[in-house]
């Protein structure tokens, strides 16, 4: 089964930037993850103060906004999507993601529709 393991930054410094493990850190896990073929995808994003955020008006107009205005001291980071067997099996790889030491790892499944 399919779970993205969605990697939230537990705060964010003046310049939207994450507080982070090391590079090394990152490069293991993910050394890790890919030798266990488990690895289906994964991102690391850039920069919240690179964010634009799209809304759609009730008169159907399109609105953007610049910049990082999220409402919350977590940033989303970056994400890996992993197949492995159950829920626990991605807990598991959640628990061991540098993420998951100065910020969180949220876990949820990929819905596979029919078809």
């Amino acid at each position: 089964m399919k779970y993205m393991l969605l990697i939230n930054a537990g705060a964010v410094d003046a310049d939207g930037k994450a507080a982070e493990c090391g590079v090394e850190d990152w490069m293991a896990y993910d050394k890790e993850v890919k030798e266990a073929g488990i690895f289906v995808s994964g991102e690391s994003l850039a920069d919240l103060v690179t964010a634009t955020a799209v809304q759609v008006g009730q008169d159907g107009r399109r609105i953007v906004t610049d910049g990082p205005f999220a409402e919350t001291r977590e940033v989303l980071g970056g994400f890996y999507v992993i197949d492995v067997p159950d829920l626990d099996a991605a807990l598991d790889w959640a628990a061991r993601c540098p993420g998951a030491r100065d910020g969180s790892v949220v876990v949820r499944p990929v819905a596979e529709f029919g078809g």
